[in-house]
């Protein structure tokens, strides 16, 4: 069976949504499946590792790889900067592995005109009140901060018909299983199968 290239999926949600929880609980089930670690020049919250959820740099550092064309996409969030690493991706896409991008619209348009052939999926909260209970349930931010969030966080849905794929996160375990469908159906399209099967079809088609 011929090795099939990976998909390249972008996953965008307003903060608050629910997307790392889904992502994380997608990668502990699919050990074929891995989201990019991207660079950014925000300060780590509690409990994030050095690149093992964001490759933590300065705002020169991040500004010099940009001068290198080092990102496959980058964009700035909340005065802070954001960037996905091309080898990277592309090294885990020739592997067969389904690579995820966690990024905002900013970011999503960027990948659409270098790759179009990518998948994209919009998470959004299943209301504006869950969204900002969510929110003060982190205990991370201000109120002040909270509502700069929930103003962000309309501004960012209003892309939402840019993506490919829309999923309410309500139920988390069927929000869960909406993503597992797609990126599956992704696997069996006509190209894809065509790659795996080569042989399979030959023999059948003689």
């Amino acid at each position: 069976m011929a090795q099939t290239r990976g998909n390249l999926f972008i996953l965008s949600a307003p903060s608050g949504a629910g997307k790392s929880s889904l992502i994380n609980a997608l990668l502990k089930k699919h050990d074929d499946m891995k989201v990019s670690v991207s660079h950014t020049t925000r300060s780590p919250r509690p409990g994030e590792e050095n690149a093992v959820h964001y490759h933590f740099v300065s705002a020169d550092e991040f500004k010099a790889l940009i001068a290198k064309d080092d990102f496959f996409e980058w964009a700035q969030v909340f005065d802070n900067y954001y960037g996905t690493s091309k080898q990277a991706i592309e090294s885990q896409l020739d592997a067969g592995i389904d690579v995820f991008l966690d990024i905002d619209w900013q970011g999503a348009q960027q990948v659409r005109k270098i790759m179009p052939s990518v998948q994209t999926i919009f998470i959004l909260p299943p209301s504006k009140e869950e969204l900002e209970q969510r929110l003060n349930n982190r205990g991370q931010d201000s109120a002040e901060v909270i509502a700069g969030r929930m103003a962000q966080a309309q501004s960012e849905t209003s892309h939402y018909n840019e993506y490919d794929f829309v999923v309410v996160n309500d139920e988390f375990d069927t929000a869960l299983s909406d993503i597992e469908t797609i990126v599956m159906a992704q696997r069996l399209t006509l190209k894809a199968q065509q790659n795996r099967h080569q042989n399979l079809l030959s023999s059948l088609l003689k």
